[in-house]
């Protein structure tokens, strides 16, 4: 029989019942077993969920309480020495404080590095490799997860990440350190793990190593024909499924095709065209996995399609040595369209959510197994989908279509180039070395929300939401002012999201109630869906902006979402290039810009944190890419004046290896998340000769520890080596939204008071 399948799902909860656990116990409002009871409760509701779905192998251990890489850091007692953590299972205390960092009960330490997972708005924790570490077993994660399911009469496959993505991901702390030498520590541990597990009742396991999808390193294959030999040898009898994502394996075909294991499977949503390829090669004693239901976006499966390829490849194999599955884990999918009572009706039938595509991936495994006519029905309603999308008039805009097919290269030109502009900019700005400024949200406070639902439910009137908003911009405008800083913003209080606030104002966008997606611990995003045309009816931020600017001498910045992060950040249309629906954005939020410059605002800041992230995973693809991205984002920002100051913000990637395809942005002034890395992201600089201004970030958002002024002093001192001081701009890593004010205040106070230590010196 094809058995249905599934990597696994997401971990939130479908009213976000985690993020208010973990937060309510961050706040001391809460204790650890009632956290612990939260996510056994949402563990079993998404079990019975896929149980009821009909599938034969659900996942346990996909399961986070933050991360699934942290997961593994701590199961294998890898835990930097900086936390003082003395041994034994790794409590939640010491896991938070890795996350977030801590400052409390005499200890003060910053978080781990955070970065996005793969080409995902995802952000995992990376793991740090110090010297004298040695792994150790040091959580039961794995098996308490099993055991709950198993408690349940669910026999479920535990899912770890794989040791060898584990390493690579990781960072080491000390030159002497190399892969082999901490591939060698912690494989006894994986070994430990997974014969527990067996012991345990466990049947099957999965080891994840997306790290298959990209390019590898000279003598990877050994690397990992060593590691998985020895992995099979130490556990015979357990069937163990290694799974790659996000792409096709091109030419690490061969390695996965000849590891020592019982299953591999395979994305045919990212990775369509590597089926040929894999079925020639792969060996008739294994089993395939066939990731035909898309794990990453929205869009309803062509079951008759999917049909075809998976009876295609059961042709060749058998029936027994195939399994159904979601193209990744549905982590990054919404939980449960049924939720969507407020969603076009039209649109929503187009639409499949988490448990849906379970339904999705029985139906295909049934197909094969009790051919068409089993599921005519289902096959008859995905075809009426099909063609529906295909024809509906509600996808294309002629007029879109037609500012497209008439863009000239002079509109992805800035009228100068930036040494000039720049002695425009100083003149019009007139700003000192070392000018502050902030990213652009500051604290969303209770009181910001309960206006913004009141409003959106009608139960506070247009007049009034916008009087609420507008004294929250003046709060922040003489907060500002009174620390000092030198280009002001009125702090985004209107906006429920970077993206979506954005998108609920462009034509061709639509919007889930429940659509929740995690970015990273308790940070969840509701990603707009683009379905057709975009484009901008009416000016989106002017309003908010002229009258920020109206309350101050200072520079105002007007602030954006950028193209790119446009299209990253929704879920995006299926049935046309992406680029194509990127320079669609692109010329809505050129209209935008162009309305702010218009209205007296000199600074604007056109966000892309997600320029990084939706680099292709293979380098052979890199170039298509970075032109087509490049190109939007200059279409959106070079139709303005060269005294208009140009700004984009980057945050949580690793952006050396495209330095100059940012440089090719031709922003003013880009601001990067720096200081968790303690500047290390500066390094591409050394080389690199960067022509225009940067902001390293100096303030940790993404943790509640507060900096002090010598912290961010020696910070902007390492980019001071780096850069020329006069390219120096000083801010926080990233927006403030997620923070509390009496964590904003000290934190800007320092930092103002950093600026001003270094401004002394020149």
């Amino acid at each position: 029989m094809v058995l249905a399948t599934n990597l696994g799902f997401p971990r939130i909860g479908v009213k976000r019942e985690l993020k208010k656990a973990t937060e309510s116990y961050w706040k001391g409002e809460i204790g650890a077993a009632e956290l612990l009871e939260a996510g056994q409760n949402i563990r079993k509701t998404h079990w019975m969920m896929q149980k009821d779905a009909g599938l034969d192998l659900i996942p346990s251990g996909d399961f986070s309480f933050y991360d699934q890489v942290l997961d593994m850091t701590c199961a294998l007692g890898l835990v930097p020495k900086r936390y003082q953590w003395t041994g034994g299972n790794v409590d939640l205390d010491t896991y938070f404080a890795m996350a977030r960092g801590a400052q409390k009960n005499g200890l003060d330490v910053t978080a781990m590095e955070m970065t996005k997972w793969f080409d995902t708005n995802y952000h995992y924790i990376v793991p740090e490799f110090e010297k004298g570490m040695k792994a150790k077993l040091s959580s039961m994660k794995f098996f308490d997860q099993f055991q709950e399911a198993l408690d349940l009469g669910i026999r479920t496959r535990p899912v770890l990440v794989g040791p060898v993505t584990y390493v690579v991901l990781g960072k080491k702390k000390d030159d002497s350190l190399d892969d082999a030498q901490i591939f060698a520590d912690i494989l006894p541990v994986y070994i430990e793990i997974l014969n527990r597990l067996k012991a345990m009742g466990a049947t099957h396991v999965q080891l994840d190593e997306p790290i298959l999808v990209r390019d590898l390193w000279e003598g990877a294959d050994q690397d990992f024909e060593r590691g998985y030999t020895e992995l099979r040898k130490a556990v015979p009898d357990l069937n163990i499924m290694v799974a790659t994502y996000f792409d096709s394996l091109r030419d690490n075909l061969d390695i996965a095709c000849t590891l020592p294991v019982d299953a591999l499977h395979i994305d045919l949503k990212r990775g369509a065209d590597q089926l040929d390829a894999v079925l020639k090669h792969f060996p008739a004693d294994k089993i395939l996995s066939l990731g035909l239901v898309d794990g990453r976006n929205v869009w309803k499966n062509n079951l008759r399609a999917a049909l075809g390829i998976a009876q295609k490849v059961s042709d060749k194999l058998g029936n027994d040595k195939v399994w159904i599955a979601p193209s990744c884990s549905m982590m990054h999918a919404p939980i449960d369209l049924d939720h969507e009572t407020k969603l076009d009706s039209q649109l929503r039938s187009w639409m499949a959510f988490g448990k849906q595509k379970l339904a999705e991936i029985a139906a295909i495994a049934k197909g094969v197994n009790e051919g068409e006519e089993a599921i005519a029905d289902l096959l008859a309603a995905s075809d009426a989908v099909v063609s529906d999308r295909a024809t509906s008039p509600r996808i294309h805009d002629a007029e879109v279509k037609s500012r497209m097919a008439h863009l000239k290269p002079e509109m992805f030109e800035r009228k100068s180039d930036f040494a000039e502009r720049r002695l425009a900019q100083h003149a019009a700005l007139g700003l000192p070395v070392f000018p502050t400024t902030s990213i652009g949200s500051f604290p969303q406070t209770a009181e910001i929300r309960t206006a913004r639902a009141s409003f959106k439910k009608g139960e506070l009137s247009a007049v009034d939401y916008e009087s609420a908003m507008k004294r929250e911009i003046e709060q922040v405008v003489r907060f500002q002012e009174k620390l000092d800083m030198d280009v002001l913003v009125h702090g985004e209080p209107e906006r429920n999201d970077m993206v979506e606030y954005f998108g609920e104002q462009l034509q061709g966008y639509c919007f889930s109630q429940n659509g929740w997606v995690q970015s990273y611990g308790s940070r969840y995003v509701k990603p707009p869906i683009i379905f057709g045309d975009v484009s901008r009816p009416k000016p989106m931020t002017v309003e908010w902006s002229v009258y920020a600017q109206s309350l101050t001498d200072r520079p105002m910045k007007g602030m954006l979402t950028g193209p790119i992060t446009m299209l990253f950040w929704s879920f995006v249309r299926d049935d046309q290039p992406r680029s194509e629906t990127c320079k669609q954005i692109a010329l809505a939020i050129r209209d935008e810009v162009h309305d702010l410059e218009a209205a007296g605002i000199k600074v604007i800041q056109i966000d892309e944190p997600a320029i990084r992230e939706g680099l292709p995973l293979r380098k052979a693809d890199w170039d298509d890419y970075l032109n087509w991205a490049v190109d939007a984002f200059r279409l959106s920002s070079s139709s303005v004046a060269d005294s208009t100051q140009i700004h984009t913000h980057m945050c949580y990637s690793e952006f050396n290896d495209i330095i100059n395809s940012i440089a090719e942005l031709d922003a003013d002034a880009i601001s990067i998340e720096t200081s968790r890395s303690q500047m290390e992201l500066l390094e591409a600089f050394i080389e690199y000769n960067y022509p225009n201004e940067i902001g390293p970030g100096v303030y940790d958002i993404h943790s509640p520890r507060i900096p002090t002024q010598d912290e961010m002093v020696k910070l902007l001192e390492k980019a001071a080596t780096v850069l020329d001081p006069s390219q120096i701009w000083v801010n926080p890593d990233c927006g403030l939204k997620t923070r509390r004010w009496e964590e904003v205040e000290p934190a800007l106070e320092h930092m103002v008071a950093a600026a001003k230590t270094m401004r002394g010196r020149i």
